[in-house]
């Protein structure tokens, strides 16, 4: 009986899976780009716009995430009126829009924090080459910081998507069906919650699997001469 509930399931699980892909990749990409503009700020000699990337980074850092999806996808309700006069509504509405924007701005300011650093460990040798040179910059940072900073930050940056790619089940508290939420979908019926929580558990060590893989085979590609 166990094993027909997981036979079962397993092709109702998969089919989770592209929702959880898309969560994952519109999440990361954003939040990378959010990451880098305030790892930017953050490093500003500007008082306020550091403050003002300092703050992002600490809340979005110092609250559960959870938290964070519920006041995004419940309170947004609050502001109807505001929101439908800005034209944002449509999207606010929308649980699906709600789990990519909680997901963002929470790995967003995860990540600034590894750019941060990445930046920061850039040797004033490399910086003051690239000025000798007349690099304008703009051109500096992406010529030579930006490159050197992400190879520093890669490994911090492959914890954050494995991490990602498991906070993306939170989404299924806002009715998102996703891998958990198709999951939580199939015990109600079944009442087998650790037959159907085995493949899903399954189903998210693999896709951290692939994950991991990619995230060696590019460090090594960017640093090969760790890799002798």
């Amino acid at each position: 009986m166990k094993f027909d509930v997981m036979k079962e399931s397993f092709p109702q699980l998969i089919g989770g899976v592209p929702e959880t892909l898309l969560l994952v990749i519109f999440s990361l990409c954003i939040g990378f780009i959010l990451a880098v503009i305030f790892a930017q700020l953050r490093l500003s000699k500007n008082r306020f716009w550091s403050w003002f990337a300092g703050s992002y980074i600490y809340i979005f850092r110092s609250t559960p995430l959870l938290v964070q999806i519920y006041l995004i996808y419940y309170g947004s309700g609050q502001f109807r009126i505001f929101l439908q006069e800005l034209g944002l509504w449509t999207f606010f509405r929308e649980a699906w829009f709600c789990a990519i924007m909680a997901l963002s701005l929470n790995t967003g300011a995860y990540t600034a924090e590894i750019i941060r650093g990445g930046i920061q460990s850039v040797s004033w040798g490399e910086i003051e080459a690239g000025k000798a040179i007349g690099m304008k910059p703009l051109t500096l940072f992406r010529r030579i910081i930006f490159p050197v900073a992400i190879r520093q930050a890669l490994p911090g940056y492959g914890n954050e998507i494995i991490l990602i790619v498991k906070s993306s089940s939170l989404a299924s508290t806002i009715t998102i069906l996703e891998i958990t939420g198709i999951a939580k979908k199939i015990i109600a019926a079944t009442y087998a919650p650790i037959e159907v929580f085995i493949i899903a558990g399954s189903l998210y060590l693999v896709m951290n699997f692939i994950v991991t893989r990619i995230i060696e085979f590019t460090e090594h590609k960017l640093n090969p001469q760790f890799y002798r």
